[in-house]
């Protein structure tokens, strides 16, 4: 862990993902109390203000009925934190647990979990989440529901993989010949080799899941108003483009940066907790 976080503060590239994951956290943690106005991350209307270009009383202009785009953009990014950590939070452990025991219990226990996952793999993502949401109620836990569902089945197949070139190496081996359970073998043996790619992918995952999720919020199947939303503050500027142009670019931006920076850190990472791939 020390080589490795030494090598990512080395990294130019990494330091500005870094720097750009720190800013979109502190502002998704603070956002009640750094927005010009937090109110107006709610269903307020000021009608006098609408749809006011970038100025100083207005950083990144108002919407529609008024509302600062800045205070929104901030609490637009405490959705898309909390919707990453639940989606991975859920969607790691079960295809973790997948793979691990696919890869390395085989016979019949691999063949149906494995047939499984090739089914919702087969599915592209998004038409599987729209899918998903198309039947379900949009709101935030539903948008969880979908993302997640169509998120699992990739830590599945990445662990498989792995499991199945471990448990052949010397130290499964002499694991299995001392009689350790297969619990342990799992656990203390295997998961631990399998933790560099994990995290890697989690890394690199995560700004994903912040633009699958602002892709149904777009299309009008995430989060609903007034609650902000990337995607859906996206969604409504188009209507006015190219005249109320900072309704699209400002929010458009945001995506841009967080997806960004956790690419920049998760390709790090990749080179150095994956140096063969």
């Amino acid at each position: 862990m020390r080589r490795t976080f030494v090598i990512l503060v080395r990294n130019p590239l990494s330091v500005i993902g870094l720097l750009l994951i720190g800013f979109v956290l502190f502002v998704a943690l603070f956002a009640d109390f750094i927005s010009p106005y937090p109110e107006h991350a709610g269903a307020v209307v000021d009608f006098l203000n609408a749809n006011r270009p970038p100025s100083a009383e207005y950083l990144l202009g108002t919407d529609g009925v008024g509302r600062d785009q800045l205070s929104r953009i901030f609490h637009a990014y405490r959705i898309a934190i909390v919707l990453g950590v639940v989606v991975l939070g859920i969607s790691v452990p079960i295809g973790v647990l997948i793979g691990l025991l696919a890869g390395y219990l085989e016979g019949w226990v691999e063949y149906i979990l494995m047939r499984i996952v090739e089914v919702f793999l087969s599915i592209p993502p998004l038409v599987l989440a729209l899918a998903i949401m198309g039947v379900l109620e949009p709101t935030l836990v539903n948008g969880m529901i979908a993302v997640t569902a169509m998120w699992w089945p990739w830590y599945a197949r990445l662990v498989y993989n792995i499991v199945r070139g471990e448990k052949v190496e010397g130290y499964v081996l002499a694991a299995e010949v001392i009689g350790a359970s297969v619990p342990h073998i799992l656990f203390r043996e295997i998961l631990p080799n399998c933790l560099p790619a994990i995290i890697t992918k989690m890394t690199l995952d995560f700004g994903f899941v912040i633009l699958i999720a602002s892709s149904l919020s777009f299309l009008g199947l995430g989060v609903q108003a007034p609650t902000p939303d990337l995607g859906s503050m996206v969604a409504d500027g188009t209507k006015y483009l190219p005249d109320i142009w900072w309704l699209t670019v400002f929010p458009g931006l945001a995506i841009l940066i967080a997806v960004f920076a956790f690419n920049l850190v998760g390709d790090v990472l990749r080179e150095v907790l994956n140096p063969d791939q």
